[in-house]
């Protein structure tokens, strides 16, 4: 089945956003533009390093640039996002891989994902992962400005800390209910 490639260049929005309560939440990426909206399934810490990597790279980027750059140094206030997602909810697909870049020639952040691809007997999967094949995993492909791209990075943070709280004896994530504590003996907290 030839690959599907969802392309979005300066989305009008390229959030991150979950779906149930705290411990059995599901992330989602969501783009949209134009009445169309692509939503893919990925995991809370995929979320995580995507955002904390996307702070890494627009933080270089601005670096080089000797502070030349558009790109600004915090998520600009007047452009947070706190919506819920965009209805209707269809997902896609599930991510596997995740890639950034910094585009210097068009001062833009680059961000493909990936489906999760079956290995094939006898093939290595990084090879068959960055392969540009039609025939390849379906993808998703964000270009975002600077600006956008550190929106999307604080929402991003922001819903990832949003969740369970840590015990404070050995920092594992307490359920509404408590959980069986490792430091108690067993014991419920």
């Amino acid at each position: 089945m030839p690959r599907q490639v969802h392309f979005y260049d300066q989305p009008e929005r390229f959030v991150a956003g979950t779906v149930g309560q705290p411990g059995a939440r599901a992330f989602y990426l969501q783009a949209s533009a134009r009445g169309r909206i692509t939503s893919v399934l990925l995991e809370k810490t995929q979320v995580a390093a995507l955002a904390e990597r996307i702070e890494e790279v627009l933080d270089e980027a601005l670096r080089r640039s000797g502070g030349d750059s558009a790109i600004p140094a915090a998520a600009p206030v007047d452009l947070l996002d706190t919506a819920p997602l965009d209805l209707p909810l269809e997902q896609e697909f599930r991510v596997g891989t995740m890639a950034l870049a910094w585009d210097s020639v068009d001062s833009c952040l680059v961000v493909e994902a990936q489906a999760v691809i079956e290995e094939e007997e006898g093939e290595d999967a990084a090879e068959t992962v960055f392969e540009d094949d039609e025939n390849g995993p379906d993808m998703l492909r964000v270009r975002l400005s600077g600006a956008m791209a550190r929106v999307f990075a604080k929402r991003a943070l922001d819903l990832v800390a949003a969740g369970r709280k840590p015990c404070p004896f050995c920092n594992l994530p307490l359920d509404p209910e408590g959980h069986l504590c490792p430091r108690a003996n067993g014991y419920r907290r």
